[in-house]
């Protein structure tokens, strides 16, 4: 008798969370490099063949991880910026929180140091777009139309944003000093953000 459809669907992502959750652990402790496939089946109580049944290959696999983690990300910035008074704080206690999880074990070794080698930095990019490009652009069009923000071009600035956290994340995670990394790093991330605000409304960083 066939199985029903729904049972199959539960079964199959049953399994790739399974996958997901023993590569995520493997690639943060070793290394996408040093994790053979092998490895991640039998870390997820699976056979080889239900690894490849389910991803292309082990690259596949890490760019659904990749993504997981990307979207965790986000939705925990996320609950930072609604906390916050106003669209504008809002968005750069955002980008601090960012920076924040820029030494956390596996947003270091698979979100800055991984994705960009193994998914190649257009892809990694791309991904990193996808779930925190919106958020960004949603506030700076927020913040300009309540006047904290002087009227700019919201989706090339959003992507200049994006762009410099990124970048700002990668410093910290390949610094020897992390936590004063990271205090530079935000201290220069409010600098170059104060120049977008609207000299009516200089309460925008001060608060």
């Amino acid at each position: 008798m066939r199985q029903p459809r729904r049972s199959q669907d539960d079964r199959a992502r049953t399994t790739r969370a399974a996958l997901t959750a023993a590569a995520r652990g493997l690639f943060t402790e070793r290394g996408y490099r040093r994790v053979p496939a092998e490895d991640i089946a039998s870390a997820a109580g699976l056979t080889r063949g239900a690894l490849y049944h389910h991803y292309a290959d082990k690259k596949d696999l890490f760019r659904d991880v990749f993504e997981q983690l990307a979207a965790e990300m986000t939705a925990q910035v996320s609950v930072v910026a609604r906390a916050a008074p106003d669209a504008w704080l809002g968005l750069i206690a955002a980008l601090e929180a960012s920076l924040d999880l820029a030494d956390r074990p596996d947003v270091m070794q698979i979100a800055l140091t991984d994705a960009p080698a193994v998914l190649g930095w257009e892809h990694w990019r791309a991904i990193e777009s996808r779930h925190g490009l919106g958020l960004i652009a949603s506030a700076l069009a927020q913040a300009i139309d309540d006047g904290t923000v002087i009227p700019t071009p919201v989706e090339p600035l959003a992507q200049l944003i994006l762009a410099m956290t990124i970048e700002a994340g990668l410093v910290i995670a390949h610094a020897d000093e992390h936590e004063v990394t990271r205090t530079e790093a935000r201290q220069a991330l409010r600098t170059l953000l104060s120049g977008l605000v609207n000299p009516a409304r200089p309460i925008g960083l001060a608060q």
